[in-house]
């Protein structure tokens, strides 16, 4: 099983959402969260939430999944970000879950 990482601007909220249906997610989280970027002299295109200014809302979901799943997200996720005109872009990050106390989960501690 795969721990599902998403982070974007709070815009993108709906399209994740959508996205996560595409990919057949039927179950997870989300918060809202505040994006900082420490670097005030970074470049726009190199800033993570694409903006000048230090804090960013964002929002930040997650989800178990199965890696097929997972993969799929990941796809959905870089075709939206290359139809974005705007230098914000969704970020995904898939982990391996190792152990879990979850009995659904399969895993073996």
């Amino acid at each position: 099983m795969k721990l599902l990482l998403i982070t974007a601007i709070k815009a993108f909220e709906p399209d994740i959402k959508d996205l996560l249906e595409s990919a057949a997610v039927t179950k997870y989280s989300y918060r809202d969260v505040t994006g900082y970027n420490g670097d005030a002299q970074e470049s726009i295109i190199g800033n993570w939430f694409a903006q000048e200014n230090n804090e960013t809302d964002s929002v930040l979901f997650y989800a178990i999944v199965n890696k097929e799943i997972a993969q799929e997200v990941l796809a959905l996720s870089d075709a939206f970000n290359d139809k974005q005109a705007s230098p914000s872009q969704v970020h995904v990050a898939i982990l391996h879950i190792e152990a879990s106390n979850h009995p659904h989960l399969n895993i073996v501690r």
